[in-house]
C-alpha cells in the first residue's frame, strides 16, 4: 500500500500503520496534557493508563516483521522539538515521586540499580515517538513505521516499560496501604552503587497518604 494511499481521506483505520500512528498520537496528546497540570488529582492514574496503552502498540511494532525503510538513508527532518518545558512541568507535578530506582537488563542480575526520573522518561519517549510523526506526517509512512519500531527496541520500549513499572508499583504502594522508601537525596546525576538491601536500611520512610491526595490515588481502606 503507499503512502498516498494511507494518507487518503478514506485510508482503512483497520490499516495496520494507521492503528499504530493513531496510538502514538494519543499517547503524545495524553502527557502533553497532564504536564499542564490542569488535572494533578487524576495524574498518576493517567500516566500509568496512558503507558500502558502505548506499549500495546510497542508490543504489536516488536511482534511485527522487521520494517525496511523506502530509502537507504533517512531524511533530515530538521530540528528536533523541545521537550525540556514538558519535561520540566513533569517533574515539578511528579516531585514527590518522580526519582526511582531501576535496573536496566533483567538478563543481567548482577547490574546495580541506577536513579531514574519518570518526567525524564516521558519526555524522551516523546521524543522519539514525535520523531517518527513527523515522518508520518509527511506521508513517510514506511519510515515512520521503521522508526518507530527500531526506536522501540533500541529505547523507548525499555524507558516506557520502567516508567511503567514505577507507576505501577506507585499506585500498588498507595492502594495495598504500603509505605514507600524515602528516595531523597537519590540522583539521577550519579549511579547506584549500594544494593537494594542497603538502599532501603538507610533511606527514610513516608507514609504512601502522604503523596495519595494531591496525586489522585486512595489507600485501602
Amino acid at each position: 500500500m503507499s503512502d498516498a494511499t494511507l494518507h487518503a481521506t478514506n485510508r482503512d483505520p483497520g490499516d495496520f500503520a494507521v492503528q499504530i500512528s493513531d496510538q502514538i498520537e494519543s499517547f503524545i496528546v495524553a502527557v502533553t496534557e497532564v504536564a499542564k497540570g490542569d488535572e494533578p488529582d487524576s495524574a498518576v492514574p493517567f500516566l500509568l493508563l496512558e503507558v500502558s496503552q502505548l506499549l500495546l502498540a510497542g508490543g504489536r511494532l516488536g511482534a511485527h516483521e522487521d520494517i525496511v525503510p523506502d530509502e537507504r538513508y533517512e531524511p533530515d527532518l530538521g530540528p528536533e522539538g523541545d521537550v525540556d518545558e514538558l519535561r520540566e512541568r513533569l517533574a515539578r507535578m511528579l516531585e514527590p515521586i518522580d526519582v526511582y530506582s531501576e535496573v536496566f537488563d533483567p538478563y543481567e542480575p548482577r547490574k546495580a540499580p541506577v536513579a531514574a526520573r519518570i518526567s525524564d522518561d516521558l519526555a524522551d519517549v516523546i521524543t522519539d515517538l514525535r520523531h517518527g510523526m513527523a515522518h508520518y506526517r509527511a506521508g513517510r509512512v514506511t519510515e515512520a513505521l521503521w522508526w518507530w519500531q527500531f526506536s522501540y527496541f533500541s529505547n523507548w520500549g525499555s524507558t516506557a516499560s520502567a516508567t511503567l513499572r514505577a507507576l505501577q508499583s506507585l499506585v500498588a504502594h498507595v492502594r495495598l496501604n504500603q509505605p514507600l522508601d524515602d528516595l531523597d537525596g537519590l540522583d539521577t546525576d550519579e549511579a547506584l552503587s549500594r544494593a537494594e538491601g542497603t538502599l532501603e536500611e538507610e533511606a527514610g520512610q513516608v507514609m504512601a497518604q502522604e503523596i495519595a491526595g494531591p496525586l489522585g490515588l486512595r489507600p485501602v481502606k
